[in-house]
């Protein structure tokens, strides 16, 4: 494996990343006013991105002009996907042919997007470091960051800042 993965996430102070029914307007109404958190920045220095099946269908449920991953490449991690679903994404059935791929690719740095997608980025080992931003809110109920893990994750707090819009900003890196 050639590639390092950056997490690049919002959720609220009690972990959660969406609600139950997948809604993500008390992260979106909040972030307005928050501004980009350093997303641009940071995403200038990704060559691709992995997202799971729901994160994808979220994604083109904002519409055209919510695509803005220019030539990078767009992976899609799904069972269920047809493969020809839409031409600006590859497929992937599995993890090994999903970093099979990326390697082949001489992909360099990515983006992992999505609940079960970062925890199985995680459980392969494939997270070098995690940017989360906190939202001033709690949600009380629904999909969580981190589910269950096999081991303990060693983390090493790089920074920990106010970044606008009452938005609490952690970097981690994850200790190999």
């Amino acid at each position: 494996m050639t590639f390092t993965a950056t997490v690049f996430i919002g959720t609220s102070l009690d972990g959660f990343i969406a609600r139950p029914d997948n809604d993500i307007e008390w992260l979106t109404s909040r972030g307005e006013k928050a501004g980009d958190l350093g997303f641009f920045e940071f995403f200038g220095s990704v060559d691709a991105v992995v997202m799971g099946r729901n994160t994808y269908d979220k994604v083109v449920g904002f519409g055209e002009e919510a695509w803005h991953f220019g030539d990078r490449h767009v992976g899609v991690l799904s069972t269920t996907m047809p493969a020809d679903a839409d031409p600006r994404v590859t497929v992937y059935r599995d993890m090994d042919s999903l970093i099979a791929d990326l390697d082949t690719r001489g992909i360099k740095h990515v983006y992992p997007d999505g609940g079960r997608l970062i925890q199985s980025f995680l459980a392969a080992g494939l997270v070098s470091t995690f940017i989360i931003s906190v939202a001033p809110v709690l949600i009380g109920s629904g999909h969580r960051l981190f589910g269950e893990l096999a081991k303990d994750v060693a983390l090493r707090l790089e920074s920990a800042k106010a970044v606008g819009g009452g938005f609490a900003q952690l970097r981690y890196t994850v200790e190999k």
